[in-house]
């Protein structure tokens, strides 16, 4: 596949275009296009009007009435500049050569304004809303793309917005908005192109086609945060039996000039060097992962029937990424479990012991609470499978402390999100104490919603130290119940 060329400090690539026509009238938007897309110096439009003499061939001649003259300008928000109709006279005396170093240092001194770090890749966001979805879902959706993508190390630079009934089969938005797409990716310079929804392995070889740069989906994304945020090896084993598989079916197609082993999102990982070879070696090394997974999943359920024949009851804290979870586990157990305000901030499971005083009595009471991984809306198949042992961490629990994000505008989809989640695991979890979170950043309309909608719920701040002495209180009701049913 030919890569088209790329934003830089050599913005022209030194072609002038002479074109003709009969109608007086500028440069039509394709054509406009096609200059920005091929970075032509230049396109002179010139018109024909009139015939003169017959020629011997048989063709007629004509008159150059008037023309026009179009380039490139360095600018985010205009692409291109069009000249108003010039004489045949006027367009001879263009110095195209001054014009275009002129061009060419404008671009350049714009290019070093806009660099950034090199670590940091320039990405564009493509969303496609169809007629199945709502307006604030949609936006929604696109605001977590873009904080996934900062998370993963990407510096958002625009967002594009489509509206479609259906997605386009071979390239999920239409032709016209591909050409958009390529367009901005050459004008603002994006060296990566991220998509708000998943792709088939034919969709981003079409569009890598069209654009010139990788096009990435949503659950590759996942997975290269993923990547990024496993340490144990437990961790590492599962993120690369969830990138192999799905990587496998998407081999076809990667040739030298979309090598996936060059660095930056969708790169990473421990499975990484395993993309470029034979799919029958990948096949096995997936197999392989497959049978360290069932083993880690037989360690930890040992580990478990441990616990209870010790009868310590077992709490998972479970919700939406970035709820919270870690920095509640270090509030109630003073563990010192890596907290942020990210998305996947903490990707391996984390198991202390806490004791609770029962203010019933003067009894203190054990237990051990699990900060589990984060979940989010449309969990990826392949996480879903590799990490099952993760998530049985969640179905052998006694009890759930399910964490929501009050401050978060779309905190009631995030419980929707969570609870089917549940509803697809193999075994039925335990009962579900339900806490609000970021009480201090929470909007006052919507927590006396939540108050209504969930008047059973605790309302907290792990950050700030506010309802702890509540929540204990209600942990220990909590494995009374679990106990007693």
């Amino acid at each position: 596949m030919l890569e088209l060329p790329r934003y830089g400090e050599e913005r022209l690539c030194g072609i002038r275009c002479i074109a003709t026509q009969l109608k007086v009238e500028p440069p039509s938007h394709s054509v406009l296009t096609a200059m920005a897309i091929q970075r032509l110096d230049a396109i002179a439009l010139l018109t024909l009007t009139g015939t003169g003499f017959k020629r011997k061939g048989g063709g007629a001649t004509g008159y150059i009435r008037e023309g026009y003259l179009a380039h490139l300008v360095p600018h985010p928000e205009v692409q291109w500049s069009v000249s108003e109709p010039l004489t045949l006279d006027e367009l001879d005396g263009q110095d195209f050569l001054d014009l275009a170093e002129s061009l060419e240092e404008e671009f350049r001194r714009v290019f070093v304004a806009q660099q950034v770090d090199t670590d940091h890749e320039r990405v564009l966001i493509v969303g496609l809303m169809t007629d199945k979805m709502n307006e604030v879902s949609f936006n929604n959706g696109l605001e977590e793309v873009a904080r996934l993508v900062e998370t993963a190390g990407g510096d958002v630079l625009q967002t594009v917005r489509q509206k479609r009934s259906h997605p386009h089969p071979r390239t999920v938005i239409g032709a016209g908005k591909v050409d958009e797409i390529a367009l901005l990716v050459q004008t603002l310079g994006v060296n990566l192109v991220v998509c708000d929804r998943d792709l088939s392995p034919a969709q981003i070889r079409n569009l890598e086609a069209q654009i010139g740069v990788r096009v990435v989906d949503r659950t590759e994304l996942i997975l290269d945060i993923f990547a990024q945020r496993a340490k144990s090896g437990a961790g590492k084993l599962q993120v690369e039996l969830a990138q192999l598989e799905y990587q496998l079916p998407r081999l076809t197609g990667r040739g030298q000039a979309m090598s996936r082993l060059g660095g930056g999102i969708g790169t990473r990982g421990p499975g990484e060097t395993q993309l470029e070879t034979e799919r029958r070696a990948i096949q096995k090394r997936i197999s392989r992962l497959q049978k360290d997974v069932t083993q880690l999943q037989e360690h930890r359920a040992r580990l478990r029937q441990r616990r209870q024949q010790q009868s310590v009851p077992a709490i998972a804290i479970i919700g939406y990424t970035n709820a919270g979870k870690s920095t509640l586990l270090n509030r109630l157990t003073d563990a010192d479990v890596y907290a942020a305000d990210q998305l996947f901030a903490t990707l391996d499971p984390t198991t202390r012991r806490i004791s609770i005083a029962d203010d019933d009595s003067i009894a203190v009471r054990s237990l051990v609470l699990t900060d589990t991984v984060g979940f989010i809306q449309d969990l990826p198949p392949a996480l879903m499978d590799a990490f099952r042992a993760t998530l049985e961490e969640v179905t052998e629990a006694d009890a759930l402390i399910h964490l929501v994000d009050a401050s978060h505008p779309a905190w009631q989809a995030h419980i929707r999100s969570v609870m089917g989640l549940l509803a697809q695991m193999p075994i039925a979890p335990g009962p579900i104490l339900l806490v609000f979170n970021k009480l201090d950043q929470a909007n006052t309309n919507d927590l006396e919603l939540a108050k209504d909608e969930y008047p059973q719920a605790v309302f907290i701040s792990a950050a700030n130290n506010l309802g702890m002495n509540t929540l204990r209180q209600k942990i220990l009701q909590l494995i009374d119940y679990a106990v007693t049913s």
